[in-house]
């Protein structure tokens, strides 16, 4: 029996598939997760999840979050999720320079920094990093 894979972000389920398999980016670093697996809550970090089904592969890219595997189940819930084939590298530097420009001008700033906007800024940063990372040519 395959698994079934669910990306879900703040905004909408970003992926859905049966699959054989999924690695998924863990802070004690990448897990395979296999049908069958033990019952699994974890912290993910961003980087790179490996869904396998036959010959298929699909990578997506996302950023910090957290995965359960119940019984054949994997969920992931994310900040942002990507396919790695969307990945727009012009795009990316753009959201990258605009957000280390509005950085710069919180940390300068006379006023208070509101720390929901300083948090949104650098996760732009950190998921940004992430996708240039991995679509990078191998």
């Amino acid at each position: 029996m395959p698994l079934t894979i669910d990306i879900v972000t703040p905004a909408r389920k970003v992926f859905t598939s049966a699959a054989d398999s999924v690695v998924l980016p863990t802070q004690s670093g990448q897990v395979d997760i296999l049908p069958g697996h033990i019952p699994l809550t974890t912290l993910l970090v961003p980087g790179e999840v490996v869904v396998t089904f036959g010959d298929k592969v699909e990578n997506l890219v996302i950023d910090k979050g957290f995965a359960r595997i119940l019984g054949d189940t994997v969920s992931i819930l994310t900040e942002a999720a990507i396919d790695t084939d969307d990945i727009d590298l012009g795009a990316v530097e753009a959201a990258e320079k605009r957000a280390a420009a509005a950085l710069e001008l919180a940390k300068g700033g006379k006023g208070e920094i509101d720390p929901a906007e300083f948090e949104k800024m650098e996760q732009i940063l950190r998921f940004a990093a992430v996708q240039k990372l991995i679509k990078r040519p191998r």
